[in-house]
């Protein structure tokens, strides 16, 4: 099994501290990098490339969603999954990040546990939303208008890849989805992946965006 390699920034120590702590008792997870504000995150997965950086979205000088979209802009790390971090569950910025690339967010006040589980999540290329954020709230603000999905409707996909995003956009997993068509988890990454490629998202979490801002998901 590959190890997952992390990279962790948040402008606070015992923060930063304590995930890297966590996230190195871990087996097959090692944190390659850590920094204290996002100049310094955008230096160090270019220094690294890892696999998944955590990310806090409120720091002093360039904060997380600007040194996200500077990750993302960058060829050179287009595998690099970033997982934002915040302390506020309703917090709009969060739905800037996923428009902007992030692959999904979790509170800081997460479980360990969940945290670890976040980290092989994203690292696998779902994308990952916290529990207490509703589709209600994702939809409210992924209904506004955004530049960061070029404009695309669902009518090139078939009638499965179609289900699938429905699916996608309401949380599921690749498994759990396979276990309510009874496929393969491979079938539905690939209907997934064709998915994307239609609507030109980067990755799960723009396709739930995708999904919510062309009306296929309504709350």
């Amino acid at each position: 099994m590959a190890v997952i390699r992390v990279v962790l920034a948040d402008d606070q120590l015992l923060v930063r501290s304590g995930f890297a702590a966590l996230l190195r008792a871990e087996a097959g997870i090692t944190v390659v990098g850590e920094a204290d504000d996002g100049e310094a995150a955008v230096a160090v997965v270019a220094e690294t490339v890892p696999d998944v950086v955590l990310m806090d979205i409120r720091m002093p000088g360039t904060d997380g969603l600007e040194a996200t979209r500077r990750i993302m802009a960058d060829e050179r790390l287009s595998g690099v999954r970033v997982l934002m971090l915040t302390t506020f569950d309703l917090d709009e910025y969060v739905f800037d990040a996923l428009r902007g690339g992030a692959s999904g967010f979790l509170l800081k006040h997460t479980r360990p546990a969940d945290l670890i589980q976040a980290v092989r999540v994203v690292a696998a290329g779902d994308a990952l939303l916290s529990p207490s954020v509703t589709r209600r709230l994702i939809a409210e603000f992924t209904a506004r208008p955004s530049p960061s999905l070029p404009r695309a409707d669902g009518s090139a996909f078939t009638e499965r890849e179609h289900e699938v995003v429905l699916r996608v956009a309401q949380g599921m997993s690749n498994e759990e989805i396979a276990r309510e068509f009874v496929i393969s988890a491979a079938t539905v990454r690939t209907h997934v992946s064709r998915a994307m490629t239609k609507v030109h998202a980067r990755d799960r979490a723009q396709l739930v965006v995708f999904a919510y801002q062309s009306g296929m998901v309504r709350v």
